[in-house]
């Protein structure tokens, strides 16, 4: 069916957004909750570098797992638009290649580990003390690899099926597990930075058989077969390798951004170094929040479009719009109003406390500039314009955020986050002419 951007949603869509959104705010919520627990668990030990290392530690996997997030979200479009087209035998074959990829990278990773984690602890350069934890944390941590990354492929296939209760069901499960474990490992049986990544591990294969339990009863519901051919041929992963290969180099792209900016703000010293780290919390809280819609969004675009339905694909976007920039200025207003007051709940150190409400205008503006950049991603990913989602991140990198930090040097701290911001905005801006274009050429439904 035709339609225009100018669509208005109807009741249902506003609906069907919110019952989408929800799920995943809360589902994301939950993983910075469980690393306050590992922090709380390690952080009453004895001795400091107990904390150290598992803090190297899970940042090493964080970085490492994060850089192949294009396993879920790379399933969720291409499901999407066949869950759309109503090809429950593509839908199938899609999990499959996903988990089949995942399990590869993961047996690589495994592999890999001691000259992995060896380099990047040297890039790291920890107290020796902290190395020898760090050490032990990833020599236990690098056994979760297959199942961490078949998880990104089933919660990218959960969200493609229009069903983000199944991935609140699992985190929350596999989250509370590993904070129980990290109880009975560290004050049960007095283990140190290893029974923290062994909780990890356990919670993370047990997530991978309750959600693979839980896939198969959803498959029930879904028509179609099992192919075993396109599983055995490489080309038959075109579609897949096409859409993840640019979804990987924007990824990496957005990592070397952060640690850029984490290093930028070292240079200056430790306690701008530890205020922007308070503030990058203020973060975490909007892209949890504004990533809910963009999960929907990725869902129902893609739907939309297997359909051929341009007038329900539009009435979605617009929905989620609204959601998004009500949130936004909601994040606005309770960080201005109650901004000081965070900082205060994330942190004891008074001069670190000064410093980051210092730079707490910087957050307050935040989400209204940056709103439009998680929404764009939502669209690009459900869409699999994913090629437009690579450049549009180069852009605002290399275009943008380098030459505005390089000329406001001289600003400081204060430079810094004026290229962040800008970074933001470039992202917002560029990914809005992307989407422009599309819908001037009717460019959506072109293979």
């Amino acid at each position: 069916m035709s339609g225009t951007p100018h669509d208005w949603p109807d009741a249902a869509t506003h609906r069907r957004v919110w019952q989408l959104a929800w799920p995943m705010m809360l589902s994301n919520i939950t993983v910075p909750l469980l690393g306050l627990v590992d922090t709380a668990v390690i952080g009453h030990l004895s001795a400091p570098h107990y904390l150290g290392g598992v803090a190297v530690g899970s940042m090493l996997f964080s970085i490492l797992y994060w850089a192949f997030g294009f396993l879920r979200m790379g399933t969720t479009g291409l499901v999407a638009q066949a869950n759309g087209r109503g090809d429950g035998t593509g839908n199938r074959t899609l999990l499959a290649q996903s988990l089949l990829l995942a399990l590869l990278i993961g047996s690589l990773i495994i592999l890999l580990r001691q000259p992995l984690v060896d380099l990047a602890l040297r890039l790291m350069d920890p107290d020796p003390a902290v190395l020898g934890q760090a050490a032990e944390y990833a020599a236990i941590r690098a056994f979760g690899a297959p199942a961490v990354l078949c998880n990104y492929a089933l919660l990218g296939w959960f969200v493609g099926n229009q069903n983000t209760r199944i991935p609140l069901l699992l985190l929350t499960s596999t989250n509370l597990l590993n904070m129980l474990l990290d109880l009975l490992f560290v004050y049960g049986l007095g283990m140190h930075a290893g029974g923290v990544a062994l909780a990890s591990v356990i919670a993370e294969w047990s997530s991978l058989l309750f959600g693979l339990w839980l896939c198969r009863r959803l498959l029930a519901s879904i028509a179609g077969n099992w192919l075993w051919a396109p599983l055995c041929r490489l080309s038959a992963y075109g579609a897949m390798i096409r859409v993840n290969r640019y979804l990987f180099v924007r990824t990496i792209t957005l990592l070397l951004t952060f640690a850029f900016f984490t290093a930028q703000g070292a240079r200056q010293g430790a306690d701008i170094l530890s205020a922007n780290a308070v503030l990058l919390n203020f973060l975490l809280l909007i892209s949890n929040a504004l990533d809910g819609f963009a999960h929907a969004v990725e869902a129902l675009s893609g739907k939309s479009l297997g359909r051929r339905d341009l007038r329900q694909f539009y009435r979605t976007i617009t929905s989620a719009g609204l959601f998004s920039l009500l949130m936004a200025a909601g994040l606005t207003l309770l960080f201005a109003l109650a901004g000081e007051t965070i900082i205060a709940l994330l942190t004891g150190i008074e001069t670190v406390r000064e410093q980051a409400a210092l730079y707490l205008p910087w957050l307050v503006v935040l989400p209204l500039i940056g709103v439009w950049s998680f929404l764009l991603d939502g669209i690009f990913i459900g869409t699999t314009q994913v090629r437009a989602m690579q450049n549009t991140m180069l852009v605002a990198v290399f275009l943008v955020f380098a030459p505005v930090w390089w000329l406001t040097q001289p600003l400081g701290n204060d430079g810094l986050w004026l290229a962040f911001l800008s970074f933001f905005a470039a992202r917002g801006l560029s990914g809005g002419y992307v989407y422009w274009r599309l819908c001037q050429r009717q460019a959506w439904l072109e293979p």
